[in-house]
């Protein structure tokens, strides 16, 4: 167990077998108030996420706001265009709303995407400046993955916690540095 000068915040890697082992360890883990709390799974799995506590994602607002302002953008492009330069056409009025139809639907298209990766982006905090924590080459072979984040006073009582559950493999800081 290092610690990095300046932080006392050391970290645990287990590595389970079996799915069930691995839940009921993050459980307990959330339970006893443990936040910093990374899962590795091989393949994607629901009952990990919902023990983690992830709810729905938050990107679909990102995609609603882009959505909602590019249809406005849209809108006020096509409207503006028509006053600047009016031309009355087979008797239609300047302002034909029928004609602003696909510009208005394709700006939501392009800002909604847009607003979307962005999104994304940002919840994935991507671009991260910090190196990766782990990695354990079991834990994309087959093997399930929890690693925890606590201070120095309660790595003790996490590595308790993810023993009681019968890892395969435990480590204390397996990449031998310390994170804060």
């Amino acid at each position: 167990m290092s610690a990095a000068p300046g932080t006392d915040r050391q970290g645990v890697l287990a590595s389970y077998d079996y799915l069930d082992d691995t839940v009921d360890a993050i459980k307990e883990l959330r339970a006893e108030g443990f936040e910093e709390i990374t899962a590795f799974s091989p393949f994607p799995e629901h009952h990990i996420e919902e023990a983690l506590g992830y709810g729905a994602s938050p990107v679909r607002l990102f995609a609603l706001v882009g959505g909602l302002t590019g249809a406005a953008t849209g809108l006020a492009f096509t409207v503006y265009a028509s006053l600047d330069w009016p031309l009355i056409t087979g008797g239609k009025p300047v302002l034909s709303i029928p004609a602003y139809v696909i510009p208005t639907f394709e700006m939501t298209i392009l800002f909604g995407a847009f607003f979307t990766v962005i999104g994304v982006l940002w919840h994935m905090r991507i671009p991260e400046l910090k190196s990766t924590v782990v990695y354990d080459p079991e834990l994309s072979a087959g093997r399930f993955g929890v690693y925890v984040t606590a201070p120095a006073d309660r790595l003790a009582q996490a590595r308790q916690i993810l023993e009681s559950n019968g890892p395969a493999l435990l480590e204390d800081d397996p990449d031998g540095r310390s994170h804060g």
